[in-house]
């Protein structure tokens, strides 16, 4: 029998507008991504941070994953991220806690958009 672990799965979107059907449909956009990656059901979901830089306010993120994915069961969190002068702005990150057999190095971490020069060791070479 496999060994069942939390693992943490990191992702991020920019969007060019701050309005919320920009903010919902990139972070629906996002986590679909983060699904199909990783092979994911709804019910392998722990739970699911997000942040946000200080230039979106219009929706909370989490409201897409509700709406646009069904995660009416999971707890959710939305935050600010830390305003570091000259960082990528329009940012939407999270950070989503899944059940899963599979390894740290197994794990397919997503980003997206302007957002794939934030951790360009974990994209697919």
């Amino acid at each position: 029998m496999d060994r069942t672990y939390v693992r943490g799965i990191r992702g991020a979107i920019t969007v060019e507008r701050n309005t919320p059907e920009d903010i919902i449909q990139a972070t629906g956009e996002l986590l679909q991504a983060i699904m199909a990656e990783n092979n994911l059901d709804p019910e392998d979901i722990a739970s699911a941070f997000f942040t946000v830089t200080d230039d979106l306010n219009a929706e909370f993120p989490a409201t897409a994953a509700r709406e646009l994915l069904g995660w009416k069961y999971v707890p959710l969190l939305c935050a600010r991220e830390i305003a570091v002068p000259g960082r990528l702005p329009m940012c939407i990150r999270v950070l989503v806690h899944v059940n899963t057999t599979r390894s740290q190095r197994e794990i397919k971490h997503v980003y997206l958009r302007e957002a794939t020069r934030l951790r360009k060791d974990l994209l697919p070479q």
